[in-house]
């Protein structure tokens, strides 16, 4: 049997032992935070082991979850884990086909549901799925259809039996290394998604690797509001639970504003997406604020970043600077952290590139966020942002253990204890993903500096070439002018083409703020969006963000859509990646329109310009008589 020290089951026992009273877990019953204790988490996920037991459940069989984030998910996911069962996250807002194709593929026999939603997409489907014997409603709340397969939480775990406590404990003593922890079905932008098979060998990897590079305690508060169906929430949870801290549950991801300053997280994790959207939002007030205000706010940012250099390169500050740097964390840089409770000690940031400029913000204003790499297949990261000599421009430096070298065409290529298995059912598609040495390739391309960062430096098989031959990095340009608090998504056109253009959904909550505030009249977004001010506004906005970006890849031409890219709509993975072929098929003559000389779209603009002009000359000749009263 293998090596049990950092086995996600023993851990977590050993923590229920020794938790007793103290908060294991907090969740928001009627809007108001309630804690859960060691305790009782142990005794929920013996029950519910006891309750698979009692329903035929074997090892290495296949359990379920479609659901929000919740306690439930957790005590169901490590309950299973104890049978030595294997759980199968299910994205919440997957679609019916997609559910269908990984219950099936899976062999799920049990599925865990959390709400409506959920529920009506597992009920839509049993019927297709013959080894699927259970659904299960976590939420004690939700109606019931009077269906025989369905059946509520509590039921469920009234059927725990005493009677199998001694094949629960000897499951328990049996727990090998080597056993599938996880199925994790990768959203992928083409084709159907693949199952990345992980174990606890994996998983114990990154608890080791994460002891090393990271600060944790019984102390440390973890807000809890990415998907666990992702490996990067999940794993992360893991990690909190084992080192003995609180999770806590946000079931609505609209609420984590407010969630912020109730639970004063000390540790989370977030995406680019919502550091994006924090530094516009700060930038925007600050850009509306007196002159005194803005002088003040940039020159305790800059006093934060000459204090995060010397903490970068291990240096004491100056007196001075450290003086400077107290005024100004107290006048300024405090509020701002305020913003995200207050109390954060470290931040990781995955599942995308952050963007160097937000980076070294939020270290300034003292949010030590901690950029990572990864994947599933590598069960979440495999480089991260150490505390000392990190660049910002990076992805960090490879974890413990992370093997980690530059391949064929710059392709980044990873081996170690954390990389999967392998794609479950599908041994051609595994074989194909490593090389002959057994290291994963992850199929973008990068390259190390002197210090040991490592950098991305394409996505190859996301690289467009334009008709002029040039090959454009499609992410790059798009985190460049995403990061903008009016731009909530963002698709670059450019393969085949002649010049780079974009497809851009506004963010609409700002945007029509912005009409407000101009007066601008409008029927509907559509109308909204064709307004010549806001065409303008958007056109200044787009150029200035791409500054950096060389003249090939700068989008020329843009487009703006009244609604958002969605997963209903086959537009977007469950992890918010854009499926490039639907979009460009399902907005063909939006595409071809930016790319054709259209007559009527020129009168158009010359009606535009020309009321334009009439109105610059009326407000000429109304300040004239004014003009000549004063001289």
């Amino acid at each position: 049997m293998a090596n049990l020290d950092f086995h996600i089951v023993t851990k977590i026992r050993e923590r229920i032992a020794q938790g007793g009273d103290r908060i294991a877990l907090k969740h928001k019953v009627n809007q108001v935070w309630q804690g859960i204790s060691w305790t009782e988490f142990g005794k929920s996920i013996d029950s519910l082991s006891l309750a698979l037991l009692k329903n035929g459940i074997q090892i290495q069989d296949k359990i379920g979850i479609i659901a929000n984030n919740m306690p439930k998910w957790t005590i169901t996911d490590l309950g299973a884990l104890q049978v030595r069962a294997v759980t199968v996250p299910i994205y919440p807002t997957n679609t019916a086909a997609q559910t269908r194709y990984i219950v099936q593929n899976a062999d799920v026999k049990i599925l865990f549901v959390g709400e409506q939603d959920q529920l009506d997409v597992a009920i839509s489907i049993f019927d297709d799925c013959p080894q699927l014997d259970w659904i299960v409603v976590l939420s004690d709340e939700q109606a019931l259809p009077d269906l025989p397969y369905v059946v509520s939480w509590s039921k469920f775990i009234e059927q725990a039996d005493s009677q199998f406590q001694t094949e629960l404990d000897d499951r328990i003593s049996q727990a090998n290394e080597d056993d599938l922890l996880t199925l994790i079905y990768t959203s992928g932008t083409t084709g159907q998604p693949k199952g990345v098979m992980l174990d606890y060998a994996n998983f114990a990897a990154q608890l080791k690797g994460h002891d090393l590079r990271l600060s944790l305690s019984e102390s440390d508060v973890s807000l809890c509001f990415l998907p666990l169906s992702h490996v990067f929430e999940r794993a992360w949870t893991y990690y909190v639970l084992y080192k003995g801290g609180t999770n806590c549950y946000l079931q609505d991801t609209m609420q984590v504003r407010d969630a912020l300053g109730e639970i004063r997280p000390t540790v989370m994790s977030a995406v680019p997406r919502f550091y994006e959207k924090i530094f516009s939002a700060i930038h925007e007030r600050v850009s509306k604020a007196p002159i005194h205000k803005k002088i003040l706010f940039t020159w305790a940012v800059n006093m934060g970043a000459k204090m995060a250099q010397c903490r970068q390169d291990d240096v004491k500050p100056s007196w001075l600077l450290q003086k400077s740097h107290a005024m100004g964390d107290k006048i300024v840089l405090k509020k701002l952290r305020e913003l995200l409770g207050g109390r954060i000690n470290f931040m990781p940031c995955g599942g995308a590139k952050l963007d160097e400029t937000i980076g070294r913000f939020f270290q300034a204003i003292g949010i030590n966020v901690k950029l990572g790499y990864g994947m599933t297949e590598t069960t979440a990261t495999v480089s991260c942002w150490d505390d000392t000599c990190y660049n910002p421009s990076s992805i960090g430096m490879p974890m413990p253990g992370a093997e980690v070298k530059i391949g064929e065409n710059s392709e980044i290529l990873v081996r170690g204890p954390m990389v999967m298995r392998g794609y479950y059912k599908l041994p051609e598609e595994t074989k194909k993903t490593f090389d002959s040495e057994g290291f994963l390739k992850t199929g973008d391309a990068g390259e190390f500096d002197e210090q040991g960062n490592l950098f991305i430096t394409d996505r190859i098989k996301e690289l467009m070439k334009t008709s002029n031959g040039k090959y454009i990095a499609p992410q790059a340009i798009e985190g460049a002018i995403g990061k903008d608090h009016y731009i909530e998504q963002i698709a670059v056109i450019a393969d085949t083409r002649k010049f780079v253009s974009a497809l851009i959904v506004p963010c609409f909550d700002t945007l029509e703020e912005y009409a407000k505030e101009l007066n601008i009249a409008y029927q509907d977004r559509l109308e909204l969006i064709k307004h010549h001010q806001i065409v303008e506004m958007f056109e200044k906005r787009i150029s200035g963000l791409q500054t950096e970006l060389a003249k090939f890849e700068q989008v020329k031409k843009f487009k703006l859509l009244p609604k958002g890219f969605s997963m209903d709509q086959g537009e977007l993975t469950p992890t918010q990646k854009l499926r490039r072929k639907v979009i460009n098929d399902r907005y063909q003559d939006e595409i071809e329109e930016m790319y054709t000389d259209n007559p009527k779209a020129k009168q158009e603009n010359k009606k535009q310009e020309n009321k334009k002009q009439e109105s610059k000359q009326h407000e000429s000749k109304s300040k004239q008589p004014e003009n000549k009263s004063q001289d």
